[in-house]
């Protein structure tokens, strides 16, 4: 796991490219604390910060082929990197040990092509330096990040927006459209950023440029709709198989692989299948909270016990203001509304005082239908086929019983209230993204100047449109997985200089999950039914049972204290396209627990922090001395062997 950056800018000298390309790796520093390198010539220059898992004495970056032609900078890490490099024997001789130059030698010999033969992680720039073409690439499922700004006749790229900056001659805008779909959905649609004119690499595509032709972004691999035509029986012998293989190849590393463990079902199934059917057990790390609803360590605990884990705890017990302007201004670098990015970050951070590596539970939900918005989807048929005057009376009763001021998805009133939530915003223009934050209404109240802004959500695929269920479990994970749970997870692991890997989302694995009929996933109003028939021995029942509580953080009792009056300081710092007494009323009414507005009073914290501390372009004239001082790193001019 790694931090890459490239920049073709015609009009800068060469040495104040390499300052700014040694800038940028300053800022991502955090991604790859093991070495630095740099590869420059003429008009482009690229650079790379190395985690080194694979291959660690060898295999640095950029790397180029014998002939000096092609140059590669990649984040990531390729499993199956070994059969890889068995097919390319014939064509090249190899010189390191790892996944790095198999990569190289694999676009070398087959181009974009060889994308369909890989299997695990990747943002990848590959330069063509004697045709001058540019070839941008990320992972499947978007578990990579990769940021780029193309200008007239230039490009510059990065993993992280704060390294983008630092390439970039222009001073970066906010994009209204983007502001606007962050507050709908909670996170910025595929492809977009905060910034005007500031992308991101789609996940599943390849995206070429060159200096005198267009970008063009095309997409290699899409979620494959096809349908199972075996027995559940079947599925099920599969799916052990595929989940099995896929957490054997995530153990392919040079140093010690640990896991995350929060006591939910996917992270618990995770270390039991590596202790029952895999014989490894890894060290094993989870975060708690002093207050008890959120708290899960309990059934981690039961997970490390039987497994016997060396398990290790840390328990956030207060708002940590500081780490959280760490996070969103230096690591993402752009507002972002999971409040669960804190504890992700926080055990992490006790991860990698242990481990290199960890493997998590992400992608179960998405796979195996677990959310609880599933649920009351599945509620809504039956109340769509109400009278109108009964629904329209339920629909009274519940906005007016007192919605609990705790997280917990166990509490009734908390899924009565989640419920009519749904059922008021199926008038809104994109019923199946999640989570939406606001009805089309108090979108107006809220944010009245930017109605009318906002990008067009992706189209989900045709097949995934005949059904609701199917529809919100496919734009989960092609809108909501990438644009949320993974940012969240590669940034604050990443922080750490830690590499997170997620089995659930190996590439076999996700085909397979979206192929089965989606009735075979929830039994009755229950969720994960397949995965839970597939692998019942592996759990205890009472794992198997506990109701979804997720990764939740104490926000509505933040909110009360410290963090509201945080809030209204930033209210009070400048102008934004909020309406600043409808932001107070929700703080007051919260304040008061007439309702749980914590999930909305976050966002808005977020942004108005982002807003009011965004970094402007770092100052271009850095000394070359202070800068370069650092001995550990490397500059490869590419014309030598060329």
């Amino acid at each position: 796991m790694c931090g890459l950056i490239f920049m073709y800018s015609p009009h800068l000298e060469p040495s104040e490219r390499i300052i700014k390309v040694y800038s940028g790796l300053t800022r991502i520093a955090h991604r790859g604390p093991d070495d630095q390198g740099i590869s420059a010539e003429g008009q482009w220059a690229m650079g790379h910060r190395r985690l080194s898992i694979i291959d660690q004495k060898c295999s640095q970056q950029p790397i180029s082929d014998p002939t000096g032609r092609y140059f590669l900078t990649y984040n990531g890490e390729v499993y199956n990197y070994r059969e890889l490099r068995a097919g390319l024997l014939s064509n090249w001789s190899f010189r390191t040990q790892g996944d790095t130059e198999a990569v190289l030698a694999g676009l070398v010999t087959y181009g974009p092509d060889f994308l369909h033969q890989m299997e695990g992680m990747w943002a990848l720039a590959f330069w063509d330096r004697q045709e001058r073409n540019l070839l941008l690439a990320r992972d499947r499922m978007g578990k990579k990040p990769l940021y780029y700004q193309p200008q007239k006749e230039a490009i510059c790229c990065a993993s992280e927006l704060s390294a983008l900056s630092c390439l970039s001659d222009q001073v970066w805008t906010e994009d209204l459209n983007s502001t606007a779909d962050y507050f709908r959905y909670g996170y910025y649609l595929p492809g977009t950023t905060a910034y005007q004119d500031v992308f991101e690499v789609l996940p599943g595509h390849v995206l070429t440029w060159s200096p005198h032709g267009n970008t063009h972004s095309q997409s290699y691999w899409s979620l494959p709709l096809t349908h199972f035509t075996g027995t559940q029986k079947q599925a099920r012998a599969l799916l052990h198989d595929k989940l099995i293989q896929a957490i054997q190849r995530r153990l392919v590393a040079d140093v010690e692989v640990g896991a995350f463990l929060s006591g939910g079902i996917d992270s618990s199934l995770i270390v039991s299948l590596l202790s029952q059917e895999l014989n490894f057990t890894p060290k094993t790390f989870t975060i708690g909270f002093s207050e008890i609803a959120y708290d899960e360590r309990r059934y981690a605990r039961i997970i490390a016990e039987r497994c016997q884990t060396q398990h290790y705890e840390q328990c956030l017990e207060q708002w940590d203001a500081a780490r959280l302007q760490q996070l969103i201004l230096d690591h993402i670098g752009q507002p972002f509304a999971d409040s669960s990015l804190l504890p992700t970050a926080l055990v992490s951070e006790l991860a990698a005082q242990h481990v290199k590596v960890v493997l998590s539970g992400d992608g179960g939900d998405e796979l195996f239908s677990g959310y609880q918005r599933y649920q009351a989807r599945a509620i809504l048929r039956w109340y769509t086929r109400l009278p109108k005057g009964l629904r329209k009376g339920i629909g009274q009763i519940i906005r007016a019983l007192p919605e609990p001021m705790v997280h917990h998805s166990r509490s009734l009133l908390k899924k009565a209230h989640l419920f009519e939530d749904i059922v008021q915003r199926m008038d809104a223009e994109t019923p199946y993204l999640a989570p939406l934050f606001y009805s089309p209404t108090d979108f107006q109240r809220l944010a009245p100047e930017l109605v009318g802004y906002g990008h067009t959500p992706p189209q989900l695929p045709e097949e995934s449109r005949l059904d609701d269920i199917q529809a919100m479990m496919t734009a989960d994970a092609l809108i909501y997985l990438p644009q949320d749970i993974l940012t969240k997870v590669d940034r604050a692991s990443m922080a750490y200089g830690l590499e997170s890997r997620a089995p659930f989302l190996d590439k076999e694995v996700v085909e397979l999950a979206f192929s089965l009929p989606r009735h075979w996933h929830r039994h009755g109003l229950q969720g994960k039914h397949l995965l839970k028939e597939t692998f019942a021995g592996c759990l205890s029942t009472e794992i198997w049972q506990r109701r979804k509580q997720g990764f939740a953080v104490p926000i509505h009792s933040w909110f009360r204290g410290a963090m509201g009056n945080d809030l209204e300081k930033l209210l009070q710092e400048g102008d934004s396209p909020l309406n600043r007494s409808q932001v107070l009323a929700l703080l007051t009414a919260h304040r008061k627990q007439q309702r749980d507005h914590g999930y909305r009073l976050w966002q808005i914290y977020v942004y108005l922090l982002w807003r009011s501390r965004q970094v402007q372009q770092i100052d271009h004239h850095l000394s070359t001395t202070s800068d370069l001082s650092d001995g550990n790193w490397h500059l490869n001019r590419a014309s030598v062997g060329a």
